[in-house]
């Protein structure tokens, strides 16, 4: 007897699209982001995003860990019942650390030109 395929969830490829822009990162990006880099290419990701191809089980929890914050979202991922977060918690993270970033590079420019006033 064959074994047939199980069915693909139908609107894995939307929801995986709406990760990535939730996130704000290019294809390239969200490939760093999930630790996939010499992996897999940018392609790759295109195909995941426009139903041509079903990423592994591994890759659709990396989506649900560092995409959406937790690998409980795993079932949000692939349950076409189910919707994904309305806010993405890693999107949170990201714009967090840039604001940090800037705010260190301002306290650090004052600091410079105290000392060079001083």
């Amino acid at each position: 007897m064959g074994q047939s395929s199980r069915p693909r969830p139908a609107r894995l490829a939307q929801k995986l699209l709406a990760v990535r822009e939730g996130l704000g990162f290019s294809q390239g990006e969200l490939i760093d982001h999930l630790g996939l880099s010499g992996e897999i290419i940018q392609s790759r990701i295109s195909a995941y995003e426009c139903n041509k191809r079903e990423p592994p089980l591994s890759h659709l929890l990396l989506y649900a860990r560092r995409g959406l914050g937790s690998g409980a979202f795993l079932e949000n991922l692939i349950d076409d019942e189910l919707e994904l977060p309305e806010k993405v918690p890693a999107e949170r993270m990201r714009r967090g650390s840039k604001k940090r970033k800037h705010a260190t590079r301002e306290s650090s420019r004052v600091s410079k030109s105290k000392r060079r006033g001083s």
